[in-house]
């Protein structure tokens, strides 16, 4: 095994087993960063700042997608600071460079009324299907993220307290509270998993076979369920609910606190684009209802 490929495999496991990041996340970075190493190789050359600001013109170049420029730059650049941190880098290139910074784009949501409806006109007519609609009940219910989801457990539900224990990100665990509407479907639910599948494991949600469901079955799951509703796919994802939450939530006055503890945000600044999405919703209305504002554009 060569140098790169040594440090690249520590710092793998550095992000896995002390970082407790996802399996995805671990190989999109690892992926990141194989790419990165390829293209100096390709070069001939080692990568030393001046490499390190022509890789991210590089980068950008080939995908105008800030987002995911940034997301490269930040898994090279700590990379490398983890060399240096270990003792195999004296310094790291990308000290003081940064990625084109990212456009601003706040969330998109549903309204409550088309939330209730999507929810409302869900059939549970089968197991398939009550699977379904108690899967996006308590999405919206608890605005989890969808593998905290489908990583949920028989043990961590306590049906009678109406109370979710959830493992987020960084295996930090919280515990979220769900209403009764959603705690009664769920009851429905299990009951027909058990006759299902009487000798089934711990998960809750399963696939059709018994097994444990993907977040990016639930993502299928939903488009179809949208489609058969007859409803525009355009932005149509599970984090949708999530976002609809936690704004529906701050609209009728929940604590920004509140909702971070809610959604499992380590920071709050993540939590506070719900509030400039809340006060770009609250100035379209003073604009569409202020008699001051009446036939201006």
């Amino acid at each position: 095994m060569d140098r790169e490929s040594r440090h690249l495999s520590q710092y793998v496991a550095w992000l896995r087993d002390i970082k407790k990041f996802s399996p995805h996340t671990v190989r999109a970075y690892a992926g990141d960063i194989r790419r990165f190493l390829e293209y100096f190789a390709s070069r001939g050359g080692e990568p030393d700042r001046a490499g390190a600001r022509e890789w991210i013109a590089h980068v950008f170049a080939g995908s105008r997608n800030r987002a995911t420029v940034a997301r490269k730059v930040y898994a090279v650049r700590s990379f490398y600071g983890f060399l240096v941190r270990s003792g195999a880098l004296a310094a790291n290139p990308f000290d003081g460079l940064g990625a084109p910074k990212q456009e601003k784009r706040l969330p998109r949501v549903l309204s409550e009324e088309e939330m209730n409806a999507f929810l409302d006109a869900l059939p549970e007519d089968d197991f398939l299907r009550l699977r379904n609609k108690a899967l996006f009940e308590l999405l919206y219910a608890t605005g989890l993220r969808v593998s905290e989801l489908t990583g949920l457990r028989r043990g961590d539900l306590l049906l009678r307290e109406r109370l979710a224990r959830v493992l987020g990100k960084g295996r930090k665990e919280r515990i979220v509270p769900f209403h009764e509407e959603a705690a009664a479907l769920l009851e429905r639910y299990l009951r027909r998993l058990d006759a299902e599948f009487p000798d089934g494991g711990e998960r809750v949600f399963v696939n059709r076979r018994g097994g444990p469901l993907t977040p990016r079955s639930v993502e299928r799951i939903l488009k179809a369920a949208w489609r058969d509703l007859s409803r525009s796919l355009s932005g149509v994802h599970p984090h949708l609910l999530r976002h609809s939450f936690a704004t529906h939530l701050l609209r009728r006055g929940a604590n920004l606190r509140a909702i971070q503890e809610l959604l499992g945000h380590s920071s709050l600044a993540t939590t506070e684009k719900y509030t400039r999405l809340d006060l770009s919703d609250l100035l379209q209305t003073y604009r569409r209802c202020h008699p001051r504002e009446e036939g201006k554009p």
